[in-house]
């Protein structure tokens, strides 16, 4: 009975309840429990170890990696009420399709022998091959599509995509920013490019005007991603694409102050939850790119489509 006692005790919180029923299903690292979670290192390593000296958890070595999962020693009856009781823990659906998430990465073998492919591009000179020649080769095989770029800064990426797209709307909330891109572009004959200064949360575009919206590293720039993410699905036409490049969550206060950033980066699991809440389906996220040098940035890609019937 005391054994069942202290159980209950250390599952009188929430957090723990949560990683009690995530490792039910699929052992885990705690870098894997801290994407899922949105929880630091630390907090996760206090839960488990609370949960381990009450024998709900035990860990192994694999590699480099310590996964955690459930002992042997719960009571069916336990876990029963755990199960039960879900519906009074709200993070337990989020944490279900988080976890859902990483396995699927997991499984991505195919993915990550081409970031291995990827890693090698550039590193060998051959005449003739670039980054620059290749993102000119992908531009070239898309249709011509209406794209807001939000978030755009000086207009470095729309000013690309303009000559391929049949029309761009760079939106950023800087007067100066939006003044220079103006200039440059006119100054270059870009006539299908226009900018438009606005809040990447009240968009100044209508709605279902255009075929893709992209932010590329400027979601981190906003102070409520989920608002600007439901911006992007009201401007986008039924059938389009939201695209989000940025970092993956990280934990260089620095960035605050030198790049003015709002958010630390963010898990894929917070923009797959940003994208569902927004009305998104059809979702992908991949991290696309890690730094060599440190604080080894990583870059973070998501997709998702507006519905036809939207």
């Amino acid at each position: 009975m005391a054994s069942i006692l202290k159980s209950l005790r250390v599952l009188g919180e929430a957090t723990r309840v949560r990683l009690v029923l995530l490792l039910e299903r699929e052992e885990l690292s705690v870098a894997e429990l801290q994407e899922i979670l949105s929880l630091g290192q630390s907090t996760i390593s206090t839960h488990l170890s609370q949960l381990k000296q009450a024998g709900l958890v035990e860990d192994r070595r694999s590699g480099k990696n310590i996964l955690y999962r459930l002992s042997g020693r719960p009571s069916g009856l336990l876990l029963e009420l755990l199960r039960e009781g879900v519906a009074e823990v709200p993070e337990a659906g989020p944490d279900a399709e988080a976890l859902d998430l990483v396995l699927r990465r997991r499984q991505d073998r195919v993915r990550a022998y081409f970031d291995e492919l990827a890693g090698k591009f550039g590193r060998q000179y051959v005449p003739g091959r670039s980054w620059k020649g290749l993102a000119e080769m992908l531009l070239s095989l898309l249709p011509p599509l209406v794209i807001a770029d939000l978030g755009a800064g000086e207009g470095t990426l729309s000013q690309l995509l303009a000559r391929r797209a049949e029309r761009v709307i760079a939106v950023d909330n800087s007067e100066k920013m939006v003044q220079y891109g103006s200039d440059l572009a006119r100054e270059h004959g870009v006539a299908n490019l226009e900018y438009r200064q606005g809040d990447l949360e009240a968009l100044p575009i209508a709605d279902a005007a255009v075929d893709v919206a992209l932010f590329s590293q400027s979601l981190h720039h906003a102070p409520h991603p989920e608002r600007a993410m439901a911006e992007a699905w009201r401007i986008l036409k039924p059938g389009g694409r939201v695209v989000v490049l940025d970092l993956v969550r990280h934990h260089v206060e620095e960035a605050r102050d030198l790049y003015a950033d709002l958010w630390l980066g963010f898990t894929a699991a917070e923009l797959q939850r940003y994208l569902k809440a927004a009305g998104f389906d059809d979702i992908e996220t991949s991290v696309v790119h890690r730094e060599p040098e440190t604080p080894h940035f990583e870059t973070l890609l998501a997709t998702a489509g507006k519905s036809l019937g939207s």
